[in-house]
């Protein structure tokens, strides 16, 4: 199968298929002697598709090949991969929690905000710049920080 039928039948783009391969995700198949287009086996749409999953499930890159590396490996356990969907659950319990927290700034920002008059009296500008005068207490328990994973 070509790699743009591959990626169809994965649900991917081509350059998605190929990022994979960059990544050593997936294997690229061996050129043909013969001039000729590079043929994917059913297995490498199946891990094409797994790794979309957990992508979309959350999972970083570094994540997904840790599951795929469980998947390759015959004594692996479940609890191992249960721990690691227990951990991203975790992972994204926390970040909602930082989204309301950030929601929260952001309702009482503009609640303090008359939404009228001149830029240099607005109470949102004043809190994102930092100033002293603006009621900024909801702002400052909002880690906007991006973390790593």
């Amino acid at each position: 199968m070509t790699i743009s039928r591959a990626a169809q039948a994965a649900g991917v783009g081509v350059e998605t298929v190929r990022f994979y391969e960059r990544k050593d995700l997936i294997e690229q198949p061996p050129k043909p002697a013969a001039s000729g287009f590079r043929s994917y086996p059913e297995e490498t749409i199946e891990r094409i598709r797994f790794i979309r999953q957990a992508q979309e499930l959350g999972f970083s890159l570094r994540e997904v090949r840790e599951l795929l590396e469980l998947r390759a490996d015959p004594g692996a356990d479940a609890a191992d991969v249960r721990a690691r969907a227990t951990a991203k659950l975790d992972d994204v319990n926390e970040k909602m929690r930082q989204l309301q927290r950030i929601g929260q700034a952001l309702e009482a920002l503009i609640a303090s905000c008359p939404g009228h008059g001149e830029l240099g009296c607005c109470s949102i500008m004043e809190a994102l710049e930092g100033h002293e005068k603006a009621d900024v207490g909801a702002t400052q328990a909002v880690d906007t920080k991006p973390r790593s994973g």
